[in-house]
């Protein structure tokens, strides 16, 4: 079996402060960061997923491989790394990187997903153990299972002193409009939702609720988990890209998500470390300005 056959193989085996928009050409000063409203904690723009990519089970080739990635994604800044309990072996796997690297600064964002609040606390707990850190940076309840039970243990756990930050999150833009319910009743810290070039529902409510809750949007499936990139390979970047200073399309997309006026923070997820490193220097030099923003999202949708 081949590396990657092995890695497809592997997956399938389990189911801020915002920075200003700035015209083409302008430059920003170093790399664009969030801050967290009710913590204070200042974090780089671009964070890391773990759907999929991180499912590799025991292997222990593939094992190095996601600790390389985790590596090249460090040393160019990086700081946030988000998984789930619905992501097979993805937590073990970053637990595996974080020990091999000794690396204790991570802001760990994981998930509750269980339709029992009784094993809420449990199920946090084994995470915990997978990461192999005292507590989570960021605890969200997974596409609003049971949030109901999850979120009022969430909000305990952090007056105890247990956990730094609540979100909620959803993906695929399902179930927008009782996520906006929950974000305008609950003092969330991040929300995490779908938004790229292409699926833009998130413009019409979640960001501007986010920006005026004054809450991070983490954004999933910014490259609608590949599909996105793999439909944009071997075609070249419009001209304005070198504006931008974006040399993929990859840190095209994410310039145009990064440049939204609500605190976005993306977190592409990869098997490839160069490719780590590519999405955080997406996060520095100019960002787009609101025509340069339709530009991005007409040229895709032009291919």
């Amino acid at each position: 079996m081949t590396r990657l056959n092995r890695r497809l193989f592997l997956a399938g085996t389990a189911a801020a402060s915002v920075m200003p928009i700035l015209p083409a050409g302008a430059q920003t000063a170093g790399m664009v960061t969030r801050t967290v409203s009710g913590s204070g904690a200042t974090l780089p723009a671009v964070g890391l997923g773990s759907w999929i990519t991180f499912n590799v089970g025991n292997d222990p080739v593939l094992l190095d491989e996601c600790a390389a990635v985790m590596e090249a994604f460090f040393q160019a800044g990086g700081r946030v790394i988000d998984s789930s309990p619905m992501y097979g072996s993805s937590q073990g796997t970053i637990g595996y990187g974080l020990e091999k690297l000794g690396r204790s600064d991570v802001f760990s964002a994981d998930k509750v997903w269980t339709p029992l609040g009784a094993e809420g606390r449990e199920q946090v707990a084994e995470s915990r153990s997978l990461w192999g850190v005292p507590n989570f940076s960021l605890l969200q309840v997974h596409n609003l299972v049971s949030w109901e039970d999850h979120l009022p243990m969430l909000f305990q756990m952090k007056e105890e002193g247990a956990l730094s930050h609540v979100g909620i999150t959803t993906s695929h833009g399902r179930r927008h409009e009782d996520f906006a319910r929950i974000m305008e009743r609950h003092p969330l810290d991040f929300v995490q939702f779908t938004y790229n070039p292409v699926d833009r529902e998130a413009e019409s409510r979640l960001l501007p609720l986010a920006a005026e809750r004054g809450m991070v949007a983490v954004i999933n499936r910014p490259f609608q988990q590949g599909q996105l990139t793999r439909r944009l390979e071997g075609e070249p970047l419009p001209g304005f890209a070198a504006e931008l200073e974006a040399e993929t399309w990859a840190q095209l997309i994410l310039k145009f998500i990064l440049s939204h006026p609500a605190a976005t923070l993306p977190i592409p997820a990869t098997t490839i470390p160069e490719h780590a490193a590519e999405n955080i220097a997406a996060a520095s030099g100019p960002m787009p300005d609101d025509a340069m923003r339709e530009e991005i999202a007409a040229a895709i949708a032009n291919i």
